[in-house]
């Protein structure tokens, strides 16, 4: 067979090591080593079916070409068959420019595992949806394994009738289908708080429905932890109620730290005042690294949102996704996470999150736990896509202006945007009218009647005062986590659900707690503020309680 046609050149230097089996491990001492000294290397490789065997080419950078498992079997006195081997796999053999401290842990980090959660329903929450279906193309192409990566989203948007393109789910104006080959681990009335936990346990006997696949990691995997949706202080959303408790979550995060069942953890949060679900319980011993879209006291942004630039296609009406999930995640697909470290995204993230230091429309991106985990490489959590090996570590930015809305406001947003596409007249644009007044409606009586009960509670000379109270960094929301959810209950109860617009209030009640407030004096209040209020659908016991 005729040589290749171009010679194999490098500017490193190489060892051509001999050794008596092809199986022989590249850790085991060689029987002869040939340095390969010369500054401009140039090998001519001719292929002999008989004396080797040629799996694969590969280019690793624009000036180098290198052949992996190259095997060449030759013979070495007494009639023994030995193999001189020129491995350059990655994990074995690194260009002297890529010896870091990394080295080794290909074969020492375990399993990566991974959680995704959209905690929302609705065509008008596309956008958590897309953010969670992005992010397990992102790990897929890393080269998780699916049996490794459970997902958590009410699906009820892909096959939905607002959605212009059926059956495909997209998180970027140009963005491609990012919905096919998702598994629907849990979805419907299985997205549940206390399924997140039991998954996160390993505990198969307390999921309901499902897939029933659980994080079943071992002492020396990793686990990472993505979830998109509303938040509020000391809560996270869910599409089935009880929301997520900062405190019931953290007990989680004890109990499986406890178990010894894996080696490091990262978890990634887009949430309104996802901060307060950390700030002042989030211990730094449990090996668990944490951010988060904002920080305890702010809202966090949708984006790629009709009207606004960049713009989603014309034909949709709603947001595609969230400022600091796609921050992360575009961030991912433009460097080589072999050599990004979870410090060099946090700062990333952090920049274009708080739309470049304009904090009008953008939020805090705030870090929790272990901070150490920071100088480890994305990779060991996110995977490595083969064809990012020649990106770079972190350049390359995206440093556009991004044009965003409130999270709390994205659900209006898109009432008003299907409201305009409605042709005038219609008795279609009369209900989605409608449902825009009932929407406010209940936003207006929610924030009247958390007035009332602190005028009540407090005098109206300290009702803003005490509400509105936030307490300094380093300390929890509240300090009885059960009297916040009794206080929630109560509320309810008189008042009706919250809703995703209404825990914003959660400090509120946090702080009622925190004062001393008792259960009898809330109720008290609570029907004072809300007797003879026709609660009608968004009662609880239509919508379920948040406690």
């Amino acid at each position: 067979m005729a040589p290749p046609t171009t010679p194999l050149t490098t500017h490193h230097f190489y060892t051509l090591s001999l050794y008596h089996h092809p199986s022989t491990p590249l850790s085991s001492p060689p029987l002869l080593s040939l340095p390969l000294p010369t500054v401009s290397l140039e090998l001519w490789v001719f292929l002999n079916p008989a004396c080797c065997s040629l799996f694969m080419a590969v280019r690793l950078s624009k000036l180098l070409v290198l052949f992996v498992a190259l095997v060449i079997q030759t013979t070495v006195g007494g009639g023994g068959r030995a193999a001189a081997r020129l491995d350059f796999w990655d994990s074995a053999i690194r260009l002297p420019s890529e010896k870091d401290k990394t080295e080794g842990t290909d074969k020492q980090s375990g399993t990566t595992w991974a959680v995704l959660v959209a905690g929302s329903k609705g065509y008008g929450n596309y956008r958590h949806q897309a953010d969670v279906c992005h992010a397990y193309q992102i790990l897929r192409k890393g080269g998780l394994k699916e049996e490794n990566i459970v997902v958590f989203m009410y699906d009820d948007i892909a096959m939905h009738e607002m959605n212009p393109r059926k059956g495909i789910i997209i998180n970027h104006p140009q963005g491609h289908d990012v919905y096919a080959g998702v598994p629907k681990d849990y979805t419907g009335a299985h997205v549940t708080a206390a399924n997140l936990y039991a998954v996160l346990l390993g505990d198969k006997k307390a999921v309901k429905g499902g897939s029933g696949k659980v994080v079943a990691s071992k002492p020396n995997d990793r686990i990472f932890l993505f979830y998109s949706d509303h938040g509020g202080p000391g809560v996270l959303g869910m599409p089935n109620m009880p929301f997520l408790y900062a405190m019931d979550f953290i007990k989680v995060l004890k109990k499986k730290h406890a178990s010894g069942s894996y080696k490091e953890m990262v978890i990634y949060v887009e949430a309104c005042e996802s901060g307060s679900v950390f700030e002042g319980i989030m211990p730094s011993d449990l090996n668990i690294y944490v951010t988060t879209a904002s920080n305890a006291q702010e809202n966090s942004f949708g984006t790629y949102c009709p009207g606004m630039n960049p713009p989603p296609p014309p034909e949709y009406i709603t947001c595609l996704g969230d400022l600091y999930s796609v921050a992360w995640m575009e961030d991912s697909e433009i460097h080589n996470l072999k050599k990004e470290t979870l410090k060099q995204q946090y700062l990333t993230v952090k920049k274009r999150t708080s739309n470049f230091n304009n904090y009008n429309i953008g939020s805090h991106v705030m870090q929790y736990g272990n901070k150490n985990l920071t100088e480890e490489k994305l990779y060991l959590y996110l995977g490595f896509d083969p064809a990012s090996a020649n990106f770079p570590p972190n350049n390359g930015q995206l440093e556009q202006h991004m044009e965003v809305v409130n999270q709390r406001d994205a659900e209006i947003f898109f009432m008003w945007q299907l409201y305009k596409r409605s042709e005038h007249g219609s008795e279609k644009k009369r209900k989605i009218l409608k449902q825009i007044r009932e929407i406010m409606k209940h936003r207006n009586h929610i924030d009247g009647s958390i007035k009332f009960i602190g005028t009540f509670l407090y005098g109206p000379e300290n009702r803003a005062t005490l509400l509105n109270f936030v307490r300094p960094l380093g300390l929890p929301l509240v300090d009885d986590w059960e009297c916040l959810k009794s206080m929630v209950r109560v509320f309810e109860t008189h008042c009706g659900s919250l809703t995703q617009y209404g825990m914003k209030h959660m400090r509120a009640f946090a702080n009622i707690c925190n004062s001393g407030v008792s259960q009898a004096q809330m109720e008290e209040a609570s029907w004072a503020a809300c007797d003879g209020h026709d609660l009608g659908r968004l009662h609880p016991s239509n919508k379920g309680y948040s406690a």
